[in-house]
């Protein structure tokens, strides 16, 4: 018998090496490869782990990692703050109340002040007022305020021409201001000194959201506020209509007290702090004026030299 017999015969009993049947198991394979982070001793699996345990379980009353991480801009949250926006006279849609918190003193002058003012007050889950607020920490009470009625800005170009008042029109144009708190001022300051209204861009510009509302400390219902698509476009309509454009800058060739023009229609257009006005801002301005300060200043907040820059024109028309 040949060699080739005797290993078939000795092969048909039993496994032999190289037959395959010892390690048949072996090479059915294990299936896919797990992914990094299903395997126990992968760095990956240890941060997967370290994120699951920071992240808040569904029901617990804190925001998710996809949730909004804070209130819109008509929302004003919190006790202090707003107990602060009511007696601050700010527009109030809805005031919201979550079930179940905790009672203090301010939350009792909250519910005292709404019920004195005839403030609509819902009561809601706070579940819900998480939901409502973004997230935001709102202590158990939040206000919303209503959506702000903007002016068509060149129907205010017409109406400042032919208001009655003593004094001629005087607009005042925000270019690149995008702090809510220096619009509110700017708009009290508008209001105090004679303005017939502010005009803001659409883009790039802070709106009127709660804070801009509190901190124009009531003026805002009093005082047209215009957008416009295009501040440019909307200054050299003015121009076209009668009124001298005021860039404020700090290399104006005058001081605003001496800036022509005054005692007419006029608008005034105060650029962002430190950046100042845009190229194409400067370049419509009939003139530039400049408030006079001390060196080594290099500038002054837009709502204060906006302030400043009133009270000279007021005076000047005086």
């Amino acid at each position: 018998m040949s060699g080739l017999g005797r290993l078939t015969e000795v092969s048909k009993g039993k496994n032999t090496a190289g037959s395959g049947g010892r390690i048949r198991k072996s090479l059915e394979g294990r299936g896919p490869t797990p992914r990094a982070e299903d395997r126990v001793y992968h760095k990956a699996y240890r941060a997967k782990s370290a994120g699951a345990a920071g992240r808040p379980k569904p029901g617990d009353g804190r925001p998710s990692k996809a949730a909004p991480t804070g209130a819109g801009p008509e929302w004003v949250v919190g006790r202090n703050p707003v107990l602060e926006a009511l007696r601050a006279g700010l527009p109030v849609r809805t005031l919201y109340a979550a079930d179940g918190a905790d009672r203090d003193a301010r939350q009792r002058d909250i519910f005292a002040f709404a019920a004195e003012h005839s403030i609509p007050m819902l009561a809601v889950t706070r579940p819900e007022l998480d939901k409502l607020t973004g997230g935001a920490v709102h202590q158990g009470v939040a206000l919303r305020l209503p959506n702000f009625e903007y002016a068509d800005a060149d129907e205010l170009l017409g109406d400042a021409l032919v208001a009655d008042t003593d004094q001629d029109a005087l607009l005042v144009a925000l270019d690149g201001i995008t702090d809510p708190h220096n619009l509110g001022a700017i708009i009290r300051s508008a209001a105090a000194f004679g303005a017939h209204g502010v005009v803001i861009p659409s883009r790039r510009s802070a709106s009127m959201t709660a804070a801009a509302w509190k901190s124009s400390a009531g003026a805002a219902a009093r005082i047209p506020v215009a957008k416009t698509g295009n501040l440019n476009q909307f200054v050299e309509r003015a121009q076209r209509a009668g009124y001298m454009v005021v860039g404020l800058a700090g290399d104006g060739t005058s001081e605003v007290a001496d800036a022509p023009g005054l005692t007419g229609p006029t608008v005034l257009v105060v650029g962002a702090e430190g950046e100042g006005l845009s190229r194409l801002m400067r370049d419509r301005c009939d003139a530039l004026a400049r408030i006079p300060i001390t060196e080594g200043i290099e500038s002054l907040n837009a709502s204060v030299a906006a302030a400043i820059a009133l009270y000279e024109v007021a005076r000047a028309r005086r």
